[in-house]
């Protein structure tokens, strides 16, 4: 993806496709505000022409703060993934040998966590937050789910994996999740962290990048 008329593109195909404004944002590694904003200036691309007859666009700068981190030349190879992996479970180390589980926060979160947990030899659980169901209004009305299909939670110490970290939301509540489950996180990895974090809920935060956007208020 090149610029904002890409992303804007992306997010009519997604909604298109039945995707919640909560999932567009994780797809598209962008926040719930900057989501909501792509899918309706989306809406009004296909609906609004200037005089020469062509689609109008809005001004980038128009559009909510944010840094779209496009990590797909490393997702869509399994060689690729690997070494990425194996570079965020060494992240993890530093916590010892003893912890038996890692947690993906899905979607993207799910494939990374599996890698890692081979890395590391533990079990593998997925958590599902809630804003894959989030559309509009307050997020904190809906919940996540912790898949059955996967190593449970209780009484365990955990790392939790994710690709991105946007505001510290999706990772914060999985944190508060996985305590309400009786589970003690360690530790969090991701990708990238376009937040600068260090700890969130007294969980350590690892990331291979820290995005940080540098600017003068205009």
């Amino acid at each position: 993806m090149k610029n904002v008329d890409d992303l804007i593109e992306s997010a009519a195909e997604l909604a298109a496709r039945g995707l919640s404004k909560g999932e567009i944002a994780d797809e598209l590694n962008v926040s719930r505000e900057t989501a909501s904003w792509l899918v309706e200036r989306s809406g009004a691309t296909t609906q609004q022409s200037n005089q020469s007859g062509q689609e109008a666009t809005a001004s980038p700068a128009s559009g909510p703060q944010d840094i779209h981190v496009d990590w797909s030349a490393i997702g869509r190879d399994s060689k690729r993934m690997g070494a990425i992996a194996e570079a965020m479970a060494d992240l993890l180390l530093k916590h010892g040998k003893d912890v038996d589980l890692t947690i993906g926060i899905e979607k993207a979160g799910g494939p990374i966590a599996t890698l890692i947990a081979r890395e590391l030899e533990t079990d593998l659980a997925t958590y599902t937050p809630a804003k894959h169901q989030w559309e509009e209004g307050d997020i904190e009305d809906l919940g996540g789910t912790f898949s059955r299909n996967f190593a449970s939670i209780r009484d365990r110490e955990c790392y939790i994996v994710d690709d991105t970290i946007t505001s510290g939301t999706t990772m914060r509540e999985t944190i508060e999740a996985i305590r309400a489950e009786g589970g003690e996180p360690l530790a969090c990895v991701v990708l990238a962290d376009k937040q600068g974090l260090e700890e969130l809920e007294g969980v350590p935060i690892y990331s291979l990048l820290q995005v940080i956007s540098v600017g003068k208020d205009e």
